[in-house]
């Protein structure tokens, strides 16, 4: 089965040259790119404020992060549960800018732009021109969007895996969407109850009668041909 990690991050800013970090990271494993209910969190010091901006978009306090761990202390484990593989983000070079510059700051490598997988790079192919962010995207495909107050990196990564399933291809008849109750953050994965096969497009009486009264007008119909 093939392995990727969807990611999302908070942060007291948006650029990290103007000094600005990470407050919040999160990210939930894919196989075959389906979440599964194993996934890492956790808050981070910024060892900085934390400007009114910010908190208006993610609703995270300087408060509500001290005692929490810095960076360096999360970076091993991030790491290890990012592994070598492929990483999922919506806007992803936002992502990885800032947790380049954080492991820059540890002398450790950055994460590689080969391993990056934007779903706003794929939401714009398919939908040129349209509203494509996380919101527009879930009531596009009608994910639920009512605990979505304010950003929320635990939060949005679920929602970006519901999203990132229909940008991939769509649920199929075969899967099914169940809690995991014994994850500890409520976390949805999708399990298979049979096998994924095509679902079939049937035409109602009303379509089958417009079509035969528009062939009707065609001279000599290649549908009637011998």
């Amino acid at each position: 089965m093939s392995r990727s990690v969807l990611l999302d991050t908070e942060t007291t800013g948006l650029d990290p040259a103007q000094g600005h970090r990470v407050i919040e990271v999160a990210a939930i494993e894919l196989l075959n790119d389906l979440p599964t209910s194993n996934f890492f969190h956790a808050f981070v010091d910024p060892e900085r404020d934390v400007p009114e901006d910010a908190v208006r978009v993610h609703g995270i306090t300087a408060a509500h992060l001290r005692g929490k761990p810095r960076f360096a202390e999360i970076a091993g484990p991030l790491l290890d549960f990012l592994a070598g593989d492929p990483i999922v983000a919506h806007n992803a070079p936002f992502d990885f800018g800032f947790l380049n510059a954080e492991l820059a700051m540890l002398g450790l490598p950055p994460l590689g732009a080969e391993r990056m997988i934007d779903t706003l790079v794929l939401a714009k192919t398919r939908f040129p021109g349209m509203p494509n962010s996380l919101d527009a995207l879930c009531r596009r495909f009608e994910i639920d969007l009512s605990a979505r107050t304010t950003h929320n990196a635990l939060l949005d990564c679920r929602l970006l895996a519901e999203v990132y399933v229909e940008l991939t291809g769509g649920r199929q008849r075969g899967l099914s969407l169940v809690g995991d109750a014994e994850d500890g953050g409520g976390a949805q994965i999708y399990a298979p109850v049979g096998p994924r096969t095509p679902r079939p497009v049937e035409p109602s009486a009303a379509e089958l009668a417009a079509h035969a009264a528009f062939v009707e007008r065609i001279k000599d119909p290649v549908w009637r041909m011998p």
